[in-house]
């Protein structure tokens, strides 16, 4: 009787400390973010694995690092993670944003009143608004080459296009200038 009780006691403390993974094959992460009030479209097609706990805590794995067009550009990297509440994601990581030629990481998501027709994506130091229409179908990811994940990362991909861009108009400004000079 005693080592029956042992063995209950065993097993249940494994059932309670290890997390249990979804594990219904059937159901898609699309049907998981639809079944706590989000939209499908907030993850873009291609995602070939993921993992839920009973907390909410998942990860998603996707072929490849892309790059999805909405009102802005949203980056997904390769494995997104985050914390899966009613009407909400927290402790996300693996999307970016872009505003105004810089990336800023997306820290959470929330819908707001789904009447409201609005969704709000945490970047830090504000909650970007957007249409909750945007996000009602996963979109299709534009893969990106490691160079781009890298200036994804550092916030600097469309800053520096932009710096080398104004340079050259600089430059060909400059050699305008001189040019009369030069006849003079």
């Amino acid at each position: 009787m005693k080592k029956m009780l042992r063995l209950i006691c065993f097993l249940s403390f494994l059932l309670i400390s290890v997390p249990t993974v979804c594990s219904d094959k059937n159901q898609s992460i699309y049907d998981v973010l639809k079944a706590h009030g989000l939209p499908m479209g907030l993850l873009p097609t291609g995602v070939k694995e993921f993992n839920i706990d009973e907390t909410g805590r998942f990860e998603v794995h996707l072929d490849q690092a892309c790059n999805a067009k909405f009102e802005s550009e949203l980056h997904y990297d390769m494995n997104v993670t985050g914390s899966l509440s009613f009407g909400q994601i927290g402790a996300l990581s693996g999307i970016s944003a872009q505003e105004l030629f810089l990336w800023f990481p997306v820290k959470g998501i929330r819908v707001d009143v789904p009447s409201s027709g609005l969704i709000y994506f945490d970047v830090g130091v504000v909650f970007k608004q957007f249409s909750l229409s945007l996000f009602e179908m996963p979109r299709d990811c534009v893969a990106v080459r490691d160079e781009e994940i890298e200036a994804v990362r550092h916030g600097k991909f469309i800053a520096d296009a932009v710096a080398k861009s104004q340079s050259g108009k600089l430059r060909y400004g400059l050699d305008q200038e001189n040019f009369g000079r030069d006849f003079l």
